[in-house]
């Protein structure tokens, strides 16, 4: 059995991906009791997961029934206790078929938007006033497509970053933090350069921060929904593994300094969409053929400062599965490899405090 030496980063799950892309004449969801069943139940070398990551919205959870009393909070807090998992990052939802609207809509959009926020930052203080979620934000996106975003960019930009910074208000009320999840299918999150711009522009970095996803991140370099900037050329090769890294340390050169949050996942290269999901980066299994990144190796790109130190504001990590199909998520071995991915990255980029 390997030496396992380090407690920090924290390694979580995601619940989520049981709800994301399903439904909408794609996959039925799979309920939360069953996702946290999964996560509680693998193991590697001795190793559980820490806890999980949770989306505020239904199957999983009626936000709103959250504004008339606290028992869907408590019967959340129960299911971790019950299994020894703590929660972390809660998901706001923060869409317009969830109830939330465009940070990009200055007007009934924006009033939607902050409303979800306000009340996926109340379940968030709940739980750690309840004693299950030690660490974690409450994460959001701009809730518009590039498309839109197009139409005006530096317009629609200043618009996204007003409804951040009315975002933040909310956040700080409730002592909680915001992770800016960037993916190119959102407007004016949707390449590194846009993503760091817009976090410049809200200008709260104690409270706002970034939540990178590999997966997703990894289709920043290509330029997708945006080829001005693109850091790979279209016919990159990617078994140049100097280029490569080269390519990917300029992208988490940029984007380390407002990382506060981190999606350990693996992607192939392609896009993926499900259910009323628009196409993002693939998420696949840690180890499935063609897929681009070492994750041990490439999660040190966000996980280590550039003197080497590691990243300790990120004290935990979360593997996002988001799209799988459900005969590969409800696979016991499935659970089991991602754990080692994530002890992996663990046994070489963490801390002990």
């Amino acid at each position: 059995m390997a030496e396992h030496k380090h407690r920090f980063p924290k390694l979580h799950n995601a619940a989520w991906p049981g709800v994301v892309g399903k439904g909408d004449g794609g996959e039925p969801p799979i309920d939360l009791d069953t996702m946290l069943d999964l996560t509680a139940g693998a193991e590697y070398d001795g190793i559980k997961f820490d806890g999980f990551d949770l989306f505020l919205y239904l199957p999983h959870i009626d936000i709103d029934s959250t504004l008339r009393s606290d028992d869907a909070i408590k019967e959340l807090a129960d299911k971790a206790r019950r299994r020894q998992l703590d929660v972390g990052t809660v998901v706001a939802p923060i869409w317009p078929p969830t109830g939330g609207g465009s940070a990009m809509d200055p007007a009934e959009g924006r009033r939607a938007f902050l409303g979800q926020v306000k009340k996926g930052c109340r379940v968030a203080m709940k739980l750690r006033e309840m004693g299950v979620r030690p660490h974690g934000h409450v994460r959001i996106d701009s809730a518009c497509g590039t498309a839109a975003w197009y139409d005006d960019p530096e317009e629609n930009q200043k618009r996204i970053a007003e409804t951040f910074r009315e975002a933040c208000k909310i956040a700080e009320d409730h002592g909680e933090t915001l992770a800016a999840e960037g993916e190119i299918c959102w407007g004016g999150m949707h390449s590194w350069r846009r993503m760091v711009q817009l976090l410049e522009m809200v200008d709260r970095p104690q409270t706002l921060g970034f939540q990178a996803d590999m997966a997703h991140t990894l289709l920043y370099l290509m330029g997708y929904n945006a080829p001005e900037d693109a850091i790979v050329p279209p016919d990159f090769d990617w078994n140049n593994r100097e280029a490569f890294d080269a390519a990917y340390k300029k992208l988490t050169d940029a984007l380390r300094p407002w990382t506060i949050d981190l999606h350990i996942a693996q992607n192939d290269g392609t896009v993926h969409g499900s259910g009323s999901h628009d196409k993002t980066g693939r998420h696949c299994l840690p180890n499935v053929e063609g897929g681009k990144l070492d994750i041990p190796y490439h999660a040190g790109f966000w996980l280590r400062e550039p003197s080497g130190k590691p990243v300790q504001r990120i004290k935990h990590v979360c593997w996002d599965g988001c799209m799988f199909p459900n005969a590969v998520m409800m696979k016991r071995e499935t659970w089991n490899s991602i754990l080692r991915a994530m002890v992996e990255v663990r046994d070489r980029h963490g801390w002990d405090e």
